[in-house]
């Protein structure tokens, strides 16, 4: 169904929509509490250390795209679940690639900050 709604009340209800998705994926994804409580460290961490701000935007950047993967793979999860918990492959599949697509974040985030604290310590 079409929302009827257009310019501040429309962005207004968007961000209502964000956050009610935002609170969801915290309550009922461990995951995603995990990767927000080392998100939030790694975003301070960035802060403090004395690097340039291109290298700073790749440390909180490389983190803040594992949360962004993490609650879309949460959602696909959500789908599969909503359409049944019977074993099906290719629901099997769907989460298995969505679990990758953290994974390959991850590894991401780790080499973006590996390769900014060696730079900048060694």
């Amino acid at each position: 169904m079409a929302s009827n709604t257009t310019g501040l009340t429309r962005i207004i209800k968007a961000a209502g929509y964000s956050w009610k998705g935002i609170r969801a994926a915290w309550n009922n994804e461990a995951a995603f509490r995990q990767e927000g409580v080392t998100t939030v460290l790694a975003i301070f961490i960035a802060c403090w250390l004395d690097v340039g701000a291109i290298a700073r935007v790749l440390l909180i950047g490389s983190v803040t795209l594992v949360m962004i993967i993490e609650i879309l793979n949460s959602a696909i999860e959500a789908i599969v679940d909503r359409v049944g918990t019977d074993f099906h492959e290719l629901s099997g599949r769907a989460k298995d690639m969505g679990s990758a697509a953290v994974l390959f974040a991850i590894i991401l985030a780790l080499f973006t900050w590996g390769s900014v604290l060696w730079s900048h310590f060694f």
